[in-house]
């Protein structure tokens, strides 16, 4: 009986002077996709620790610290974790490898104290992104007859993910953002500057930008987007224009050696005649 009730004393005292971490924000923690992330532990110096408990949405896993240069007891009770995690000493601070989508979310990590009966809460915010590649930009324009064009730039990420933002950067004195969002829409007009734009995608992880865009060119010339396109048909016609003069030229050469060779194969057909009379009189004669 006297042992149950010192057991229930500690329990309320470790309660009322223990850190339980409510009311405290989360330290929010940004990591890669498909890399590794480590959440930071920090435990009093003159403090000797009993165990630690992490978890996420469920018991994650304890470690009990080893004595006199033993090795800690580390069990790891969330099979999604299992082979992914590790401890890092002093502290033992979690670390987690081959990072997922499913991996982001709150994370707590309960440190219980021996000397001071008491414990520590710290929780985190595992935030995970994919690194952005470079941004891709699609022009539309419209001219209305010869005074004015409108021009619409669409900025995309492939495979971006959450919490991305697009901006436009505008070169015209220097760099300034014009424009907040995915789509840009300006006008040009016959002696209009040509403007050359950029689009900068973000992410928690940092920031790409586009190649430079120059909108005027698509107004002024109507055929500037295809213009790569027509040359390669002009070439393929001039190739097969060629090819076809070679194939007749060739056609030509062999009819004209032809005609050439005709009278000599007359003449051998003629004297072969010839010889063959002369083979079937001669025996008649003798």
């Amino acid at each position: 009986m006297g042992t149950f009730l010192w057991l229930l004393l500690l329990s309320l005292l470790r309660e009322a002077r223990g850190d339980s971490g409510d009311g405290v924000d989360p330290v929010e923690v940004v990591a890669v996709l498909q890399e590794s992330i480590s959440l930071p532990l920090e435990i009093p110096s003159d403090e000797e620790v009993e165990n630690i408990v992490w978890s996420s949405h469920l018991r994650l896993a304890t470690v009990m610290p080893g004595k006199e240069a033993r090795p800690a007891t580390i069990m790891v009770t969330n099979p999604r974790y299992q082979g992914r995690v590790s401890f890092l000493e002093p502290s033992y601070s979690l670390c987690i490898s081959n990072l997922s989508w499913e991996d982001s979310g709150l994370y707590q990590a309960q440190v219980n104290l021996r000397t001071s009966q008491m414990s520590i809460m710290q929780q985190y915010n595992l935030l995970v992104y994919r690194r952005l590649s470079e941004p891709h930009v699609t022009v539309n324009f419209e001219i209305l007859g010869v005074s004015a064009c409108n021009v619409s730039l669409t900025c995309s990420v492939e495979r971006a993910g959450l919490d991305v933002t697009y901006s436009w950067i505008s070169w015209e004195h220097s760099e300034d953002t014009t424009h907040e969002g995915p789509i840009l829409s300006a006008s040009w007009r016959p002696g209009d500057r040509a403007l050359s734009y950029a689009c900068k995608a973000s992410n928690p992880l940092g920031s790409v930008r586009s190649r430079l865009i120059r909108a005027g060119p698509f107004c002024a010339d109507p055929g500037y987007p295809a213009e790569k396109a027509s040359f390669c048909v002009l070439a393929k016609a001039l190739l097969l224009a060629l090819l076809l003069g070679i194939l007749a030229a060739g056609l030509w050469l062999i009819r004209a050696q032809k005609r050439c060779n005709m009278p000599r194969m007359r003449e051998l057909k003629r004297n072969r005649m010839r010889l063959t009379k002369r083979g079937k009189l001669g025996p008649r004669l003798a």
